[in-house]
């Protein structure tokens, strides 16, 4: 059995109620769940939360809700793994063995289906984890900090006459979602590693959300996109 998870506490304090807020004409957990769901993938989608209002708007949206999240599991402190944990095994209880997990952010609006099925071909293709990734916006090998002393020095000095396009390609987690097999996730093993495979998502998709002014240039970006609920 395939779930994904989207674990969705009520305590953010920097976007309050973020992931109820309406972004673009819904609830913004709704984005995620509607990708969830179209994508065709999973047996069940859902929600790790502590709150009776979002627990409400993600079943509205099509999620299902078989457990509330225990408050020591819902604090600022607490890391994804152990919240995804808590999630397989509930899921387990209510609906059988969990083969694969995806964890999905509740504000990942612009993961599309496609991209949850890529992240299932990479696991199907033998890897422990999947994960969105996406490249920097500039070389990081020309990367500035501040000097001890005042003005700047860089921090791979030996790259400063490189050509751009000599350069190693790196990449960063998008933060959008996580596939993994039960096994991995409920191991020790790290999620970023040899057995981690990076689907790659364009940087203009990708948007972390933690104020008001990210908020408002990512519903701009939605809208750009020609997305957004009807009416």
């Amino acid at each position: 059995m395939r779930v994904a998870v989207i674990p969705a506490r009520g305590g953010s304090k920097r976007v309050p109620r973020k992931n109820v807020r309406v972004f673009a004409g819904k609830p913004m957990i709704a984005w995620a769940i509607d990708a969830a769901r179209e994508s065709g993938v999973f047996d069940h989608v859902v929600v790790s939360t502590d709150d009776l209002e979002i627990r409400d708007v993600a079943v509205a949206a099509g999620a299902e809700a078989p457990f509330l999240r225990p408050a020591e599991l819902s604090d600022d402190h607490t890391g994804t793994r152990k919240v995804i944990q808590h999630a397989i095994a509930e899921a387990e209880r209510a609906f059988g063995p969990v083969d694969e997990a995806c964890c999905i952010y509740a504000t990942a609006a612009f993961v599309e289906p496609d991209d949850l099925r890529e992240g299932l071909e990479r696991l199907v293709a033998g890897h422990q984890f999947a994960f969105s990734a996406t490249g920097y916006a500039y070389p990081i090998q020309r990367a500035l900090r501040l000097a001890a002393g005042g003005g700047v020095e860089m921090c791979q000095p030996e790259h400063r006459l490189t050509r751009t396009q000599d350069l190693e390609e790196v990449f960063h987690d998008a933060g959008q979602f996580y596939w993994g097999r039960r096994d991995a996730f409920l191991s020790d093993e790290p999620m970023f590693g040899p057995l981690a495979a990076p689907v790659m998502i364009p940087n203009w998709r990708v948007h972390d959300i933690d104020n008001e002014d990210d908020w408002k240039r990512a519903e701009m970006m939605f809208s750009a996109l020609g997305r957004g609920a009807a009416g």
